[in-house]
């Protein structure tokens, strides 16, 4: 089902519950829908808003998406979130997760994210977890799927280097305990 996203950005969204109440912006290709006028997509865009919180997350995505387990694609870059919230670790099918440009400030809140199975294209940039010196080892390592972060690719050298810095970093561990 590769139909156009469901989007909503721009719509200057303070909530996720202010979404509910949007008709999402027409693209080049139309929105299906179904019997029930739900739309017939993958991808919901909720980009350049003013979010904060994600915790209505899997109510707004049940009411646009026909089926919200299929959810493969999610932008929330460019808000004010400033947690990865839990509520993203039961999209189980999503593949691609866009939070670039938000205030994340918790590096190791992204290991909540190793529950995805699926998930192989994240972006974190321009969050203030990126000025964390471990920040793109820490990634790599918990999220061991991934194939492209902050619209680069992961290479094999990175990954083996990711490795070895967590493998360093778990001996500094415990000879601390």
């Amino acid at each position: 089902m590769y139909a156009a996203p469901v989007d909503l950005s721009f719509k200057n969204i303070s909530s996720l519950t202010d979404t509910w109440i949007e008709e999402p912006n027409s693209g080049l290709r139309p929105l299906k829908k179904n019997s029930e006028m739900k739309y017939l997509s993958c991808s919901l865009r909720l980009n350049n808003n003013n979010i904060t919180e994600l915790h209505d997350l899997q109510k707004t995505v049940s009411h646009f998406l026909a089926q919200p387990a299929h959810l493969t694609w999610l932008d929330l870059s460019f808000n004010k979130i400033t947690h990865i919230d839990h509520v993203l670790c039961e999209l189980r099918e999503l593949r691609v997760l866009y939070l670039h440009g938000n205030s994340i400030f918790i590096l190791s809140e992204v290991d909540r994210l190793g529950v995805l199975p699926h998930l192989h294209t994240i972006t974190l940039h321009g969050n203030v977890i990126e000025t964390n010196k471990a920040y793109r080892n820490r990634v790599i390592t918990v999220l061991p799927r991934l194939k492209t972060m902050d619209f680069s690719a992961i290479t094999r050298q990175e990954r083996v280097l990711a490795k070895i810095w967590h493998q360093s970093n778990s001996r500094s561990i415990q000879k601390k305990a």
